[in-house]
C-alpha cells in the first residue's frame, strides 16, 4: 500500500463536493509497507565474476524495479549453506532462492540435467529458443513440480571449454584412469570410457588440482578459469566442450513463496530473471576473448584440440549413455524426446543460417 500525501486526500475530498466551511479533518498518515525480504543462495564463490555477480545483478533490478518493495539477499557458496545444498534448501523453504546448475540435481531428478545441458546437444542461443517458445520450460516446471520449485533461467556461458588437464590427451585410451571434475552426463560419458569423474564445487578446484586429488578439470572458460588460477596447476587447454555447448544457469524460486507475492512482483522476478539470463551470455561472449588471449600470451597456456578420433568416440558414446539412461527414468525419457525433436528442427534450420555464415565467414 502506498502512502498517500495529506495534499493529495484534501484534493479527492474537494472534488467530491468538501468547501472551506466543512474541511476534512487531517488524517495520520498511512503506514509505510514493510518489505518482503528473500534469501537467495547461490552455488559459486560471492561475487566471483560472471556467475557470481548474476545473482547480485538480479537482486538489484528486483529491489529498483519494485521500489524497495522485494528486497533479496545473495549468499555465496558457503555462506549459508553448501555450494551443492542449493536444491534441497529452496525445495524445504529454508531460503526462498537459488542459483545453480540443474545437471547438480540428477540424483534427484535425472531429466534436470537437460536443462543446464548434455553433450553434443543444443547451443545457448538454441537452448533459450527450446525454453521460452520450445516447451522446454514447461518440462521444466514439470519435473520440479514435485519439490515445490519453480525454475527459470538464470544465465548462460556459451560452448565451455574441453577442460584442463594435466597431460595431453591424444587418444581415448588416455582418458582411462583419469579423475576428471566432469559433472552431469558428461561425467557419465567419462565414465564409461574409463574415466573417473569427480564432482566439486568451482571453489575447490585449484587446491584439488595442485594436490593431485585430480588429474583434469572443467569449469566454464577463459574468464572464469583465468580468475580461479587454474592456468597455474595445468598447462594443457582443451577445447570444445563438447559436454557443455550451451550451459544455462537457473533460478530456482520456492513455489509457495512466489505464489504469495503480489502479480506485478511476481512479473518483476520474471523479467528480471529473463534480463540476466541474456545479460550472462553477453558478458561471457565478451571477456572469454580478453581472458583467453591472457591465458596464452601472459601466461603460456598450450591451448590443444582434441584429436577428431577422440571427439568421434565422445560423440558416439554421449549417444549411447544419454539413450540408455533415458529409458531408465520415464520423466528423462520424456524430456529426452522433446528436447531431440526441437534439436532436429532447430539443426537443419542452423545449417543454412548460423552454421552456413560461420564457415563463409572462416
Amino acid at each position: 500500500m502506498r502512502k498517500i500525501g495529506f495534499s493529495v486526500l484534501a484534493t479527492a475530498l474537494l472534488l467530491m463536493g468538501c468547501n472551506d466551511d466543512k474541511a476534512p479533518a487531517a488524517q495520520a498518515p498511512v503506514a509505510e509497507v514493510k518489505p518482503i525480504e528473500w534469501k537467495l543462495a547461490t552455488s559459486w564463490p560471492k561475487n566471483f565474476p560472471g556467475l557470481g555477480t548474476a545473482p547480485e545483478h538480479f537482486a538489484t533490478m528486483v529491489d529498483e524495479m519494485s521500489a524497495g518493495r522485494l528486497k533479496i539477499k545473495v549468499y555465496g557458496a558457503g555462506e549459508l549453506l553448501p555450494a551443492l545444498e542449493v536444491f534441497e534448501a529452496v525445495s524445504e523453504g529454508s531460503v526462498q532462492m537459488g542459483h545453480s546448475a540443474a545437471y547438480y540435481w540428477k540424483g534427484k531428478a535425472p531429466a534436470a540435467q537437460f536443462f543446464t545441458s548434455i553433450p553434443f546437444g543444443l547451443n545457448a542461443q538454441e537452448m533459450n529458443g527450446w525454453l521460452t517458445y520450445g516447451g522446454g520450460q514447461q518440462l521444466w516446471e514439470e519435473v520440479y513440480a514435485p519439490f515445490g520449485i519453480l525454475p527459470m533461467p538464470g544465465g548462460n556461458s556459451g560452448v565451455q571449454m574441453g577442460g584442463w588437464f594435466n597431460k595431453e590427451i591424444n587418444s581415448l585410451d588416455d582418458l582411462k584412469g583419469l579423475k576428471m571434475r566432469l559433472p552431469g552426463l558428461g561425467g557419465e560419458v567419462l565414465k564409461r570410457l574409463g574415466g573417473v569423474p569427480v564432482v566439486l564445487p568451482g571453489r575447490e578446484l585449484y587446491t584439488a588440482m595442485q594436490t593431485g586429488a585430480i588429474d583434469a578439470t572443467e569449469w566454464v572458460g577463459p574468464y572464469n578459469d583465468l580468475a580461479f588460477g587454474l592456468h597455474k596447476v595445468a598447462k594443457f587447454y582443451y577445447y570444445p566442450g563438447w559436454h557443455e555447448p550451451g550451459t544455462t544457469l537457473e533460478f530456482l524460486i520456492n513455489k509457495e513463496a512466489f505464489n504469495k507475492l503480489p502479480k506485478d512482483l511476481q512479473a518483476i522476478v520474471r523479467v528480471a530473471a529473463k534480463a540476466t539470463n541474456q545479460d550472462m551470455l553477453d558478458e561471457y561472449t565478451t571477456r572469454h576473448v580478453g581472458a583467453l588471449e591472457s591465458l596464452i600470451n601472459e601466461h603460456g597456456v598450450q591451448l590443444r584440440q582434441f584429436p577428431q578420433d577422440v571427439m568421434d568416440g565422445l560423440r558416439k558414446t554421449s549417444a549411447e549413455v544419454i539413450a540408455e539412461q533415458s529409458a531408465q527414468d520415464p520423466m528423462m525419457q520424456k524430456v529426452f524426446d522433446a528436447y531431440r525433436e526441437y534439436e532436429r528442427g532447430v539443426r537443419q534450420y542452423h545449417l543454412i543460417s548460423e552454421d552456413a555464415y560461420s564457415r563463409l565467414r572462416q
